[in-house]
């Protein structure tokens, strides 16, 4: 079952400032198209594709904080791959 998370509107602004931005890197395009299509669609989940790229972008150092901000929600709406008993 899907989560009911969607992108709160300050993380979809860095996220589409993240997508504008030439002299972003594909990880943090991926993680950020991810979140800002979750905007209104709280069935909407995060892929694997784009949860490991959200990952990625979180423990980078040299990320902006508007990239991570779109990361940080992306993953934050991937769901739990924890099998229950």
């Amino acid at each position: 079952m899907a989560k009911s998370k969607i992108t709160r509107p300050k993380a979809a602004s860095n996220a589409s400032k993240t997508l504008r931005n030439k002299n972003t890197g594909s990880k943090s395009k991926t993680a950020a198209g991810s979140a800002l299509s979750q905007t209104k669609a709280p069935k909407r989940v995060t892929s694997d594709k784009a949860a490991s790229a959200a990952s990625k972008v979180l423990r980078d150092g040299r990320t902006s904080k508007q990239s991570k901000s779109g990361a940080g929600s992306a993953l934050s709406q991937k769901p739990s791959s924890k099998k229950k008993k």
